[in-house]
C-alpha cells in the first residue's frame, strides 16, 4: 500500500470515530484504493468493532457512497430509515444505497463483541465516510 493510500485510510478511520457517530465502536482502516476504471471513485474498507452492547449515533453516508457490509463476529441489529430492522449474524451482510440514513447500529449482545468489515464505493475526494445525525432539542 502506498504512503498516500495509508494516510487517507488513517484519515477517513479517524474522521469517523472524531464525528462521533462511532464513539464507541473502534474503527480500524483495512484498504483503499483509487477505481482505475471508475473515474473519480475510490474503493475503502474499515473493520469496526462493537464492544458488547454498543449503539452507534445514528447517522448518515455519502451520497456517493454505496456500501457493502459483512460481519465478520458476534451479532449486528441494523437498520436503515425506511425498512425493518434486521439482525444479522457472522457471515451475513447486507447493502446501503448511497446517502442511506442509518437509524439503527447496534451490538445487542451484552456479554460478546461484534466486528463488521464496510466496505464503501464512493467519490475519491470525500474527507467524511459517516456523518452524525443532528442533535435533537431536548436532548
Amino acid at each position: 500500500m502506498s504512503i498516500s493510500k495509508a494516510l487517507l485510510g488513517a484519515g477517513l478511520a479517524l474522521g469517523l470515530q472524531a464525528s462521533g457517530a462511532w464513539s464507541a465502536e473502534s474503527v480500524a482502516p483495512k484498504f483503499s484504493q483509487v477505481l482505475p476504471n471508475v473515474p473519480g471513485k475510490s474503493l475503502i474498507a474499515v473493520e469496526v468493532s462493537f464492544p458488547p452492547g454498543t449503539v452507534a449515533a445514528p447517522h448518515h453516508h455519502p451520497k456517493s457512497a454505496a456500501l457493502y457490509v459483512y460481519v465478520l463476529s458476534g451479532t449486528i441489529r441494523s437498520q436503515v430509515e425506511g425498512e425493518p430492522a434486521h439482525t444479522f449474524h457472522v457471515g451475513e451482510s447486507w447493502f446501503e444505497a448511497p446517502g442511506a440514513h442509518h437509524i439503527l447500529a447496534e451490538n445487542p449482545s451484552k456479554t460478546q463483541a461484534a466486528k463488521i468489515l464496510a466496505v464503501f464505493v464512493v467519490d475519491s475526494d470525500e474527507k467524511a465516510l459517516v456523518t452524525p445525525d443532528a442533535p435533537t432539542a431536548g436532548k
